[in-house]
């Protein structure tokens, strides 16, 4: 099979146009172009056929050559900054305004030298949310519900569904999306990387879309949801502690990966240490205490967040019965 995509350049969304003086068409000095979105479409699925071996090069009659490739590469990571944080929640917690009312809370107030940012999410009032169709260029993101739930709906996926408390959805790069309603003070947390990345407005594709594609593949990861009702407990690499798996390390082919800890027995006082580059802890209920080789123990509460560098041996003890724990580690 030969295929050929037809593209076509199209002014950026973001850019200024200005009609020249004689009206026949618009300024082009200094706007920038980009491929037009519905033509994306159209070299994403020639690149999967591609991909899976069933497209060939084409060669033009006077030699020269047409081979598809990739048009964006994902956007670079900063060098990592490895460092211990711990980021406490209370009353002087810093709280910001964000994109469409909702407030935010800075997870790792360094963000590693711009490997990874985490935000706290809270929308306070509840129905509508005034948010619109958008995606991100990032390596890795992903979106877990502490409390109450918040109405999605995402690209290919089908229609719009209710993220509730102990669900989580991996957003591979550039999915469109959008938030469509929550439940008053619904949280959620949602991890980044690179943590500076685009956010853009998506202009001309609706939600939800006509079909549905669930193992579409977005820059070599595919969208995942995870829910807590369906969820399997395993025991965890510490005594005492159970685990579930949310996907991420599958659907992202390694790039990270996420469990959600709790409470069985009686956690015994070990130490042990991961290879992950960053290992990113948030208590989403009761209390422990962080033991670290070498270093003071640390009280952890409901809401405190804690990045330990690779290799470092750590363990939790005087651990409440209703302890639960999110931990995502980058890579898996």
């Amino acid at each position: 099979m030969k295929i050929m995509v037809c593209l076509k350049q199209v002014p950026h969304q973001d850019a200024r146009l200005d009609v020249r003086s004689d009206g026949s068409w618009i300024q082009e000095d200094n706007i920038k172009f980009e491929i037009n979105s519905y033509d994306t479409y159209a070299l994403e699925e020639a690149l999967r056929a591609k991909d899976a071996g069933g497209a060939e090069v084409l060669v033009a009659p006077n030699g020269t050559r047409i081979e598809l490739a990739r048009a964006e590469a994902p956007p670079a990571l900063p060098p990592l900054r490895p460092a211990f944080a711990l980021t406490r929640m209370g009353p002087e917690s810093a709280w910001s305004e964000g994109r469409a009312g909702m407030r935010y809370r800075d997870l790792v107030p360094d963000r590693l030298g711009g490997y990874l940012v985490a935000s706290h999410i809270r929308i306070e009032e509840g129905g509508p949310v005034s948010d619109y169709v958008h995606f991100h260029e990032v390596r890795f993101q992903m979106i877990y519900c502490c409390r109450g739930w918040v109405r999605v709906v995402y690209e290919d996926q089908g229609q719009p569904f209710e993220l509730a408390a102990g669900d989580c959805v991996l957003q591979p790069p550039r999915i469109r999306h959008r938030v469509l309603a929550s439940s008053p003070g619904c949280e959620v947390v949602e991890l980044s990387s690179p943590a500076a990345h685009e956010t853009r407005v998506e202009h001309e594709l609706v939600l939800p879309t006509p079909d549905v594609r669930r193992e579409r593949d977005f820059g070599g990861q595919r969208f995942l949801r995870h829910e807590r009702v369906s969820a399997k407990w395993k025991p965890w690499r510490l005594a005492g502690f159970e685990a579930r798996d949310l996907g991420i390390a599958e659907a992202t082919r390694g790039l990270a990966s996420a469990l959600v800890v709790h409470v069985t027995g009686t956690p015994e006082a070990e130490q042990e240490a991961r290879v992950a580059e960053v290992l990113f802890a948030l208590v989403l209920k009761g209390s422990a205490r962080l033991t670290r080789r070498g270093a003071c123990d640390e009280a952890l509460a409901e809401g405190d967040a804690i990045v330990l560098p690779a290799g470092t041996r750590h363990g939790f003890s005087a651990c409440s019965r209703d302890l639960e724990l999110l931990e995502v580690a980058l890579p898996a």
